[in-house]
């Protein structure tokens, strides 16, 4: 894969994040339950008050698709929503080895989200390659992958 940017902090993954999403209209978030919903409504933040339509999917279940909603509390899970989009977000977490979903059964989803959509975008938003290393981008033709590196440092005074 070509790198076309490079930026730092979640700043920076957020601002890359809201310029590839720039043209779509639906847009659903498919990532880990739990582990995922906060960066799914982290990146729902960024393009809040937008004409978008956003959901999320934990894991790959569909049925489970939900809305996301702007609330005063900030980005949170709403109400039962339609799973179909123009623009499917995978989320690393699906692609750790204990969460256990494969990228074929991931493909399968991808493909669904996206019947009948005219334009269609797979954005991949990880950490530390984890599609790449995980072998992910050897099933799903990913458009574009935002590929963060976190590191951290405890200090004490």
């Amino acid at each position: 894969m070509k790198v076309l940017s490079t930026s730092k902090g979640i700043g920076g993954q957020l601002t890359d994040f809201r310029k590839l999403v720039d043209g779509s209209r639906t847009i659903t978030f498919v990532g880990s339950a739990g582990f995922c919903t906060p960066f799914a409504e982290l990146m729902a933040y960024v393009i809040r008050g937008s004409d978008r339509e956003m959901k999320f999917v934990p894991d790959t279940g569909l049925e489970d698709a939900r809305s996301i909603v702007s609330t005063p509390s900030g980005m949170q899970l709403g109400e039962p929503a339609d799973f179909h989009a123009d623009t499917v977000v995978l989320l690393g977490g699906l692609a750790m080895p204990k969460i256990g979903v494969e990228p074929l059964k991931a493909k399968e989803m991808i493909d669904s989200i996206l019947e009948g959509s005219e334009k269609k975008l797979i954005l991949g938003v990880c950490f530390q390659s984890i599609f790449q290393n995980q072998n992910w981008t050897d099933t799903i033709d990913f458009d574009y992958i935002v590929d963060a590196d976190l590191t951290s440092e405890v200090k004490q005074s």
